[in-house]
C-alpha cells in the first residue's frame, strides 16, 4: 500500500527516493536538495539560524541550546497539511535536524494516532546500512532496501580493495578530516571508517565518536598526511568564502600536507555528512583524495565536488 511520506532530513529523503518512494513524498525538511524534482514539495521545517560565518553560526547554535530553546522549527500547519502516514527523523544531532521530541510533539498537536514516526540514529557505517533498511521497512519497501544495502556493500568492498593495492606495501597515510572551520571540529562518528575502508589512518577520533573540537596548539601537535576539510552543510563556494579563516585556524605554515598540496576541500553538504546512499560517493572521493593515480574514473566522476587547496589558497582540480 503506498503511503504518504514526510521526510524531515536530507540524508533520509535521498534514502526515501533510492528506495524509489519519491513519488511517495508529501513534505521535506528545507535543506532536502537532492535528488532533483524535490522543489514542488512543502518544507516542513525552517532553521532559527540563517546565515553567517563558521563562528558566528556557531556562536548562535550555541546560544540556542543553552538556552534550551530548539535549532529547527516544525511548520505545524504544513505538517498538518501534508497528512503524512510516516515521518522520517533523526535523534542524533539537534543541530543537524528537528529533534525526536519535537517531531513526537508536533504529533501530538496534530492529535494524530495513526502516523508512524520512523527514527534514525546512525553513528558508524554499519549504521547507514541499518538505517536505509529500518525506511524500507517503514515505506513497505523492504525488498528495495536490501537490494541497495548489497549493491552499496559490494561497491564499499571494491573500493577497500582497489585502495588497499594501490598502498603496494606502504605505510597508511594519516588522515585528519575537518568538520567545521571555526572553532575547528574533527570528523567523527563513520568518518573514521571511510578513512580506514579508503586505506587511511584516522588521527585522533575513533569510529562512533562524536566530532571534538580542538584548539591551534593541540592541531600543531598533529602531523596528518593527508587534511580533507568538508564542513557539514557547507558546498564548496561556501568553504572558499572562509579559506582565510581556515588558514588561520590550521598550523597552516608548518604542517607537510600543506606544502605538498594535500590538503583538499569536498563539498561537505551533498557528502560525507549526510548518512544516505550517497556514503559511497563519499568513500570515491575520499579514495581519489589518499590515491589518485590509483583512481582515475573516481577523479573524472567528481572533479566537481573535490578540489586541492595549495599554500597560498589556490585551488586546483584533481588529477589523477
Amino acid at each position: 500500500m503506498t503511503k504518504r511520506i514526510a521526510s524531515l532530513l536530507p540524508s533520509a529523503t535521498e534514502i526515501v527516493c533510492a528506495l524509489g518512494a519519491q513519488g511517495e513524498l508529501v513534505g521535506r525538511s528545507h535543506e532536502c536538495d537532492f535528488p532533483s524534482g524535490l522543489e514542488t514539495l512543502p518544507v516542513l521545517t525552517r532553521p532559527r539560524v540563517f546565515s553567517g560565518t563558521s563562528l558566528e553560526i556557531d556562536v548562535a547554535v550555541r546560544g540556542l541550546l543553552e538556552s534550551a530553546l530548539a535549532v529547527y522549527d516544525i511548520e505545524l500547519e504544513r505538517l498538518r497539511q501534508a497528512r503524512p502516514d510516516v515521518i522520517v527523523t533523526q535523534d542524533l544531532c539537534d543541530v543537524c535536524a528537528v529533534s525526536l521530541e519535537d517531531v513526537r510533539a508536533a504529533v501530538l498537536r496534530l492529535a494524530r494516532q495513526d502516523v508512524e514516526i520512523v527514527n534514525l540514529h546512525p553513528t558508524r557505517l554499519s549504521d547507514i546500512w541499518t538505517d536505509i533498511a529500518t525506511v524500507g521497512r517503514g515505506i513497505g519497501r523492504q525488498d528495495e532496501a536490501a537490494t541497495l544495502v548489497a549493491a552499496s556493500k559490494a561497491r564499499v568492498r571494491e573500493i577497500a580493495r582497489r585502495a588497499e593495492a594501490a598502498l603496494g606495501g606502504k605505510p597508511r597515510p594519516r588522515v585528519l578530516t575537518v568538520e567545521w572551520i571555526a572553532p575547528v571540529m574533527l570528523g567523527g562518528m563513520w568518518m573514521p571508517d571511510l578513512v580506514e575502508l579508503a586505506s587511511g589512518e584516522a588521527l585522533v577520533t575513533k569510529s562512533g565518536e562524536h566530532a571534538p573540537t580542538l584548539r591551534l596548539e593541540e592541531l600543531e601537535r598533529l602531523e596528518p598526511d593527508v587534511v580533507l576539510v568538508k564542513p557539514c552543510g557547507f558546498d564548496l563556494p561556501r568553504t572558499f568564502s572562509e579559506l582565510e579563516a581556515l588558514r588561520a585556524a590550521l598550523p597552516w605554515t608548518s604542517w607537510r600536507a600543506v606544502k605538498e598540496g594535500r590538503v583538499f576541500a569536498a563539498d561537505g553538504n551533498a557528502y560525507f555528512n549526510r548518512p544516505g546512499p550517497r556514503i559511497v560517493e563519499s568513500l570515491e572521493i575520499l579514495a581519489a583524495c589518499l590515491h589518485p593515480g590509483a583512481f582515475p574514473d573516481f577523479v573524472k566522476t567528481h572533479g566537481e565536488s573535490v578540489v586541492r587547496l595549495e599554500e597560498d589558497l589556490g585551488a586546483s582540480r584533481l588529477v589523477a
